[in-house]
């Protein structure tokens, strides 16, 4: 606010005097010189213009008394959100994180999305739902070990508590509905307390195991050096598979550690711990030299990915809930 001026005084006063409401004229005076329609200058002209009647009959004090109510036109009640939180692993190598639509069809028939949220919305009785996870994993990867933790924000639900044996039972039946996933640690959270997942995103570590190829016939001495290397820092361009959704650039990801397993002379297991977000895949076969360095330059030979699995995910949240 610009500070009363010793020439705008009189104005002020006079204004005062004829009945404006004060609020309204030091408000009119003292203005915001970031305020486009309240320039000192243009408020000037308008002081001293000598249109204090003008002035007056849009500022009236008292202000002029409504003559009608206000009518409303419509009233929605909407409860609060509330926010599920807890972990799934998926067993199948044919189930999507989320709907699969290309092209508007369908690809998949179901979700884990879709198998987890449809108990809850009917325990919750509410009538949708905002789905995330810490990362997500390729149609065809599973999750296993402890899981991946989720969270869901349940819109307009018309129960907004579940007490623990209910919350068990809850989990259960999602359970029970689908051999495919399975959940655990479900529970009621905030939405503050949401904000602990997406620091796994990228801050925390991933574990995999994933089944190679080898275009050579290998032994067990052949890969042993493998369990050697720590902390390779790879470049990895954005691979061609998501190019579609993810911007082009080049991001540096670290494999913090690996080990193998030998298991027959054009196959092995290859254990991971990364940071999240390292594209596993282009890491065993190169993606066309798009990942640098790759499994495939290290052996020096070509090798390809069969199999992915997700082992863990480094994420203290949700808290365990004992069994």
């Amino acid at each position: 606010m610009l500070p009363l001026k010793e020439k705008d005084k009189p104005i002020v006063q006079k204004l005062l005097s004829a009945g404006c409401c004060a609020r309204c004229v030091l408000r009119f005076c003292c203005v915001n010189v970031q305020a486009a329609y309240r320039q000192p200058q243009q408020v000037g002209l308008v002081l001293h213009s000598g249109h204090v009647s003008t002035f007056c009959l849009h500022y009236p004090c008292p202000p002029t008394q409504p003559t009608s109510s206000c009518i409303s036109q419509d009233i929605q009640c909407l409860h609060v959100s509330v926010f599920i939180a807890g972990r799934y692993n998926k067993f199948c190598r044919s189930l999507p994180q989320t709907p699969w639509v290309i092209d508007g069809e369908r690809r998949m028939e179901s979700s884990v999305e879709e198998l987890i949220a449809a108990p809850i919305l009917s325990a919750f009785r509410a009538d949708g739902f905002n789905f995330s996870s810490s990362g997500r994993e390729d149609v065809d990867v599973r999750t296993l070990g402890n899981g991946r933790p989720f969270a869901m924000e349940l819109l307009n639900p018309h129960r907004s508590r579940l007490n623990k044996v209910e919350m068990k039972e809850l989990q259960e039946t999602i359970n029970k509905s689908s051999d495919k996933i399975r959940v655990r640690d479900l529970q009621i959270v905030t939405r503050d307390a949401m904000s602990r997942m997406k620091e796994g995103e990228e801050e925390k570590t991933k574990s995999y195991t994933a089944l190679v190829w080898t275009q050579k016939p290998i032994q067990t001495e052949d890969i042993a050096f493998i369990d050697d290397i720590k902390e390779l820092t790879l470049d990895q361009k954005t691979p061609l598979r998501v190019l579609h959704r993810r911007a082009l650039a080049i991001r540096q990801r670290v494999i913090h550690s690996m080990c193998t397993r030998f298991l027959d002379p054009h196959h092995f297991y290859l254990g991971l711990k990364t940071q999240a977000g390292t594209y596993i895949k282009e890491f065993v076969h190169g993606d066309f030299g798009r990942t640098k360095p790759n499994l495939c330059q290290l052996l020096k030979m070509d090798t390809d990915i069969l199999e992915l699995d997700v082992e863990s995910v480094d994420v203290d949240w949700p808290p365990a809930i004992p069994e």
